[in-house]
């Protein structure tokens, strides 16, 4: 018995030596917040889809800035309306140009012309309104990055609450393995007394074996609620694992639940300027079908040499423009801007039905938490007095090896479940508050 009992040992020795030969690095919880706003790819994501809604708004200063634009053009004609264009352009025209001959075949003619044009908007309605729904839009995805950012918050939190999880009942099953291991030496030494059967022997390895499985499972547990909580930080751990400087209560504490979700949650409010915005595109498609005004000027230089100066003149004008029928085009918009935004108004008012019906059925769930931690208290603390008598009356001989194995299970069984109990308690009521946030 004592060669398969130290090979035992040795194992045990050696996965235990593996789950804690990782180097650890302390974390806090409140650390996360900033290191996971610094470094979380959704949030930066989150930024960029608001900055691409910026620059969609800032790309309507159009609406009352000029449009400059300069150009440089060089043609070579013996076109007569061209050349007789060019040279008018040029001031060279004389009275010999004139002549019907070199009119209708003129010689090749060249003609360098740099120009310098403007265009400045005066009054247009939809555009305006376009302007308004971009700046809702902008919004929108400001509000949606905050509420994206509280989310991420309520993640992390959890992936820390797991973490501590993981390394609590990781402890737990450590002082399981020492509580087996004492049952199986006191096993063995009636063993060679002649009190027990070999079977009972079997039986108590098998239960320290198990308890070693159950601490393998518990130090990919602490690997995996690591991993994820470098996931949600992007940082990478190298082999490297956290360890939560704050171990998991096994208590909690009771809070008066709230009941009516808050309107100016992010999230809401992001809808309203999202509806908001549909409403404004579609009065901007209702613009569509007045008239516009703009305002344009050139100032122009021709020479038959490239960048000469020798000719030079002005443009000066406005433009009204309506237009009064485009094929059903603009009556098309305005049809889909109202059916867009009379949809963003019903998805808002079904997400906020929504986000009530989950805030009930979240508060139902945290007092079953509540009931459910009080209730496994209670039978661990149940399951640790059964214990404590079966092994005293083992001791005496008044116990089968079976019954105290059976009772050490369940004992563990019964904390690793008060454990358990106690997360989701607490992850319930974080949710909670992230709704009512």
């Amino acid at each position: 018995m004592k060669k398969p009992q130290i090979l035992l040992s040795l194992g045990l020795l050696l996965v235990t030596s593996l789950g804690f030969s990782q180097d650890t690095l302390p974390l806090s919880k409140k650390e996360l917040w900033q290191r996971m706003t610094d470094r979380n790819l959704q949030i930066k994501i989150a930024n960029q889809n608001f900055k691409a809604a910026q620059a969609e708004y800032r790309q309507s200063n159009s609406l009352f800035l000029p449009s400059i634009t300069a150009s440089q053009t060089a043609i070579s004609t013996t076109n007569p309306l061209m050349a007789f264009g060019s040279k008018l352009n040029q001031e060279i025209l004389t009275a010999a140009d004139f002549n019907p001959a070199l009119l209708n075949d003129p010689a090749k003619t060249q003609n360098f012309a740099t120009k310098l044009e403007v265009m400045q908007p005066l009054i247009n309605l939809d555009g305006l309104y376009g302007r308004q729904a971009a700046h809702s839009k902008m919004q929108a995805f400001q509000l949606q990055t905050e509420r994206t950012t509280e989310g991420l918050q309520l993640e992390v939190n959890k992936a820390f609450l797991q973490l501590q999880l993981a390394y609590k009942a990781a402890a737990v099953l450590e002082k399981a393995n020492a509580t087996g291991q004492a049952n199986l030496k006191l096993v063995e030494n009636y063993f060679k007394q002649g009190l027990l059967q070999k079977t009972d022997v079997l039986n108590a390895q098998v239960r320290v074996n198990e308890v070693a499985n159950q601490w393998q499972y518990a130090k990919s547990n602490i690997q995996n609620a690591s991993d994820y909580l470098a996931f949600l930080l992007n940082e990478d751990l190298k082999g490297k694992i956290y360890k939560p400087t704050e171990a998991l209560d096994n208590s909690i504490a009771v809070e008066e639940n709230a009941t009516a979700i808050s309107a100016n949650r992010k999230d809401f409010l992001a809808m309203d300027k999202s509806s908001e915005a549909y409403q404004k595109m579609l009065q901007s498609s209702k613009m569509n079908f007045l008239p516009r005004l703009n305002a344009f000027g050139s100032y122009e230089l021709y020479d038959k040499n490239l960048f000469g100066t020798s000719a030079k003149g002005y443009l000066v004008g406005a433009q009204l423009s309506w237009k009064l029928f485009d094929g059903y085009q603009s009556i098309g918009k305005m049809e889909k801007a109202k059916a867009d935004f009379q949809k963003a108004t019903l998805e808002t008012q079904q997400y906020k039905a929504q986000s009530q019906l989950e805030l009930n059925k979240t508060n139902r769930q945290l007092k079953d938490a509540e009931n459910k931690v009080n209730l496994s208290q209670l039978a661990l603390q149940q399951s640790q007095e059964a214990y404590r008598i079966r092994q005293n009356r083992f001791t005496q001989g008044l116990e089968k090896t079976t019954d105290l194995l059976s009772s050490e299970t369940q004992m563990i069984q019964k904390e690793l479940e008060h454990l358990q109990a106690v997360f989701d308690y607490n992850f319930t009521k974080e949710y909670l508050q992230f709704l009512t946030q």
